[in-house]
């Protein structure tokens, strides 16, 4: 999908009915995914949380946007997620980052995690499931960076199966160290002098490129 086609669609929400609307729009396998939709019958999401009934609001920082989430360390860290591709790859605009949800409708099973507020999408519509190689080189080096700095904390769409490029939740349980961890360094940043964090980091230093592709194949 070429870069104006990609920034055309930037924003849209892709659930099971925008899905069947979208029609070529889809790839095959992600059509597929579509049809076969189901319901969330589970008290927890796929990665173990416990599902809301309602979320709260925050604003991503540098941006005027706003998404739904479980609060807490899963914040912070989705947060940070957000942030980052907001200063990085692309402005977030009206209607760019989706997070929790109240209807259990799915296409797959890994989007349950927006039920428990653990997970957003940035630009769904842009990166579809079952879409492959939306990102531009240097999109994907953000990208990579974003997962070797949480820790294995955050996994990405793409790396799943089926893919969803726009896809990135918490891939640890509710209360795992790691987790505090990562939040805590977060948190830190944001009350620091501001040479660290989200707005303050060069995914392309050659250190921290080295660091992220020894994380990608040991996360592979």
């Amino acid at each position: 999908m070429g870069d104006l086609t990609r920034r055309r669609f930037a924003g849209a929400t892709i659930g099971v009915a925008g899905a069947a609307a979208l029609g070529s729009l889809l790839p095959a396998g992600a059509a597929v995914a579509a049809a076969e939709a189901g319901s969330w019958t589970k008290d927890t999401s796929g990665n173990g949380w416990p599902l809301l009934k309602q979320a709260e609001s925050f604003t991503v920082e540098g941006s005027d946007q706003e998404v739904r989430l479980a609060g807490g360390d899963a914040a912070v860290v989705l947060l940070h997620v957000a942030r980052r591709f907001h200063y990085e790859i692309d402005r977030l605009r009206d209607g760019d980052v989706h997070g929790w949800v109240g209807e259990r409708r799915i296409e797959a099973e890994y989007e349950s995690n927006h039920l428990s507020g653990t997970a957003i999408a940035i630009r769904p519509l842009s990166y579809p499931l079952g879409a492959k190689n939306g990102l531009y080189p240097n999109e994907l080096v953000v990208v990579r960076d974003i997962l070797a700095e949480l820790d294995g904390v955050v996994v990405w769409g793409g790396d799943l199966t089926p893919s969803k490029e726009s896809h990135f939740e918490i891939g640890v349980k509710p209360g795992h160290p790691r987790l505090k961890g990562v939040a805590r360094k977060i948190v830190g940043w944001q009350q620091g002098p501001g040479d660290q964090g989200a707005g303050a980091t060069d995914a392309f230093d050659p250190e921290r490129r080295g660091k992220a592709r020894s994380f990608a194949r040991r996360s592979a």
